[in-house]
């Protein structure tokens, strides 16, 4: 198994980066918050997770360790490959996407690319008990409210404004996530 790697990013692709390591060229696909940390030239220290297929060896890599262990617990779910795992983290943030399971949110997990309704209710049902606690206390905010930290202001005056119109939470976070 490869726990890590750690080198040089020479490539930067749609959904993997490509790290010269030890005289070895690795391409690593991940999620779109990890590709944004990333940088030509740079030097990268990424988790990793191997799947190994008949007919490929793929390597998953992630910025933090958070997003590599609920990668691990998508990929209990039946249904749910390392495709539609990595899905869900590149277009939903981990608190996001923790909270959804928790709090049973199929509306917004259907809303990623290559997840359906089934699929949406399965990972619920299946992993509202795995998911690891330091991600459940992270998930929720002062008063047991879910929480999402801000890139911006206008992201938080839009979120308020919003939620104060009646939108669910969850669902204003994604969308108002999405445009900015």
């Amino acid at each position: 198994m490869i726990a890590f790697i750690e080198g040089i990013v020479r490539q930067i692709k749609d959904s993997s980066v490509y790290i010269a390591s030890a005289g070895l060229g690795y391409e690593v696909l991940v999620p779109r918050s990890t590709l944004e940390k990333c940088k030509e030239g740079e030097s990268v220290f990424l988790q990793t997770k191997l799947i190994v297929r008949e007919d490929a060896w793929t390597l998953y890599g992630f910025h933090h360790a958070d997003q590599q262990q609920l990668f691990e617990v998508l990929l209990s779910v039946t249904g749910v490959g390392p495709k539609v795992a990595l899905a869900l983290l590149s277009q939903l943030q981990t608190p996001i996407l923790a909270g959804a399971i928790l709090d049973g949110d199929t509306g917004l997990l259907s809303s990623v690319t290559g997840v359906g309704k089934k699929t949406a209710e399965r990972m619920v049902l299946e992993l509202r008990s795995k998911i690891p606690e330091h991600l459940r206390a992270g998930a929720k905010g002062e008063g047991g409210k879910r929480v999402l930290i801000p890139r911006n202001p206008h992201e938080a005056d839009a979120v308020d404004a919003l939620i104060a119109l009646g939108y669910r939470d969850s669902s204003v976070r994604q969308v108002v996530t999405e445009l900015l």
